[in-house]
């Protein structure tokens, strides 16, 4: 994986997105996803495989890819293209989702898990809850870094919140501005 570590912590769906920050693209090979996933483990049904294929890696981008135009024109208010609601549709019934029965010895349990590749169960996750985020009426308030050289999306808790990360981005604006202040002076 890059040098640049993915940032965690926002909707599935957005973390997904923001793999493709403005230098490069944090998911470019099977061992990238298979970090990343580890990376996002505690918020995903299934555990992180040691190993993807180049398949398991292409299903994911194109859920990226889709999310990320579908988010574009949804968080402005505009209808995302068909093709890229397509694509997240077709990418759930690549790896449908059950609720398998058992019996734990005193009642019955249900466990939703997906067949399939580990990456097309991973793309399958990753599509249904870019499609609850796109459905959600909160997607109008998912924002761009405010940082010139970010294009990381964020869902604000605080209204006033202007960048990806306060650490990341927020911290090299302050710096910026505060050095332009004193080389003024």
């Amino acid at each position: 994986m890059s040098a640049l570590v993915p940032l965690t912590g926002e909707p599935l769906a957005l973390d997904l997105v923001n793999t493709r920050p403005a230098n490069g693209d944090l998911l470019a090979t099977p061992g990238d996803l298979c970090a990343w996933w580890a990376l996002q483990a505690g918020r995903l049904p299934d555990a992180a495989p040691e190993q993807v294929t180049a398949a398991d890696l292409a299903a994911v981008q194109a859920v990226r890819e889709h999310t990320a135009r579908a988010l574009a024109r949804a968080r402005r208010g505009e209808q995302p293209a068909a093709a890229d609601l397509a694509g997240i549709n077709q990418a759930q019934s690549a790896a449908p989702a059950i609720s398998e029965l058992a019996w734990d010895g005193s009642a019955v349990t249900a466990t939703r898990r997906r067949d399939g590749s580990p990456g097309r169960r991973l793309a399958a996750w990753l599509a249904e809850d870019a499609a609850g985020l796109l459905a959600d009426p909160a997607v109008t308030k998912i924002r761009e870094c405010e940082a010139h050289d970010c294009v990381l999306l964020f869902l604000p808790a605080h209204p006033r919140r202007r960048w990806c990360s306060a650490a990341r981005c927020g911290n090299r604006v302050r710096v910026a501005r505060h050095y332009q202040r004193h080389r003024a002076g």
